[in-house]
């Protein structure tokens, strides 16, 4: 039996995370910064809510956070009222966010002083993943903390793999926001490079989906690409958060990474103007600006 479940930071990953585990019979305790939002899930299930991480932290054996990036992640988890002054001897926290593998093995060593285990757990799959409950997720720490917290994975996720000891979670997840951004940015080029040669952007997709050059992009971000509807599902500017992160990493463990190096450029662009909260596959509108031509202007001139 694994015990109440913490789980801080409720925005549009966490939400539907934390609905998941309810709806799967976990009871669970909710802080998020933004009250309300905690109020309103646990008006949904078996959940209570507590004024401070601390004092979720006291209530939980296992506790989760989902937070936007490593400031957060430190401040919720080592700060001040944080996770780690109210964790019982033997609980573990389990951070889901994406964040630094450096940070992620500096909050290891301090609650393995303080006799509570560490996973770093991030997930893909973005939105739609936390809703369905299919995301992938990449776990680093100790195979024991992992097996206690692996029938909580198992309900969030449908890909769940125990890659290592601390921080290698958040060193496999920096692999995969680099694949999915340089992905975006190479179906992007295809596209406004076949539109502006008079081919509908729709059969490009079509047809690059039938072949080797297929992938997960072109399945989950088609309607966004072809109808230019950039509601977020993973917003520009956490994804340039990402590769700053990768980049870090990339420097720690002297790894060349030109091209993540340009296509976080790219990303810079979009924030300066004005994008960053648009969905990240909107990277397509920049090489838009630079073609001087929208994929929307091949129907117009059909």
């Amino acid at each position: 039996m694994i015990g109440r479940v913490g789980f801080v930071g409720l925005g549009l990953m966490g939400g539907p995370m934390a609905r998941n585990l309810m709806e799967a019979g976990h009871e669970l305790v909710l802080y998020n910064r933004t009250r309300n939002k905690a109020e309103e899930l646990a008006k949904a299930g078996a959940a209570k809510v507590a004024d401070s991480p601390r004092e979720l932290a006291g209530e939980s054996a296992i506790t989760i956070t989902m937070l936007p990036g490593p400031p957060e992640v430190e401040e919720i988890i080592a700060g001040e009222r944080g996770l780690l002054e109210g964790a019982r001897e033997g609980s573990i926290i389990v951070d889901m966010s994406t964040s630094s593998p450096i940070l992620a093995q500096e909050l290891t060593r301090i609650a393995r002083n303080r006799q509570v285990g560490m996973l770093d757990a991030p997930v893909s799959g973005a939105d739609v993943g936390a809703r369905e409950g299919t995301l992938s997720i990449m776990v680093g720490g100790e195979e024991e903390h992992f097996e206690r917290a692996e029938p909580l994975f198992d309900v969030m996720g449908d890909k769940v793999v125990h890659v290592g000891p601390p921080g290698t979670g958040q060193v496999v997840k920096a692999c995969n926001q680099i694949v999915v951004a340089l992905t975006i940015e190479a179906v992007a080029e295809a596209l406004v490079l076949g539109a502006k040669a008079g081919v509908d952007p729709g059969k490009v997709l079509d047809v690059l989906s039938g072949g080797l050059a297929a992938n997960k992009v072109m399945e989950v971000k088609r309607e966004k690409l072809l109808s230019h509807d950039f509601t977020p599902g993973g917003k520009v500017e956490f994804h340039r958060k990402d590769l700053t992160i990768a980049l870090e990493a990339s420097r720690q463990y002297r790894v060349p990474l030109p091209v993540t190096g340009v296509v976080d450029q790219m990303f810079g662009s979009l924030v300066a103007a004005g994008r960053g909260g648009w969905d990240h596959s909107s990277l397509v509108t920049l090489l838009e600006d630079w073609a001087g031509y929208r994929l929307h202007q091949h129907e117009q001139s059909a």
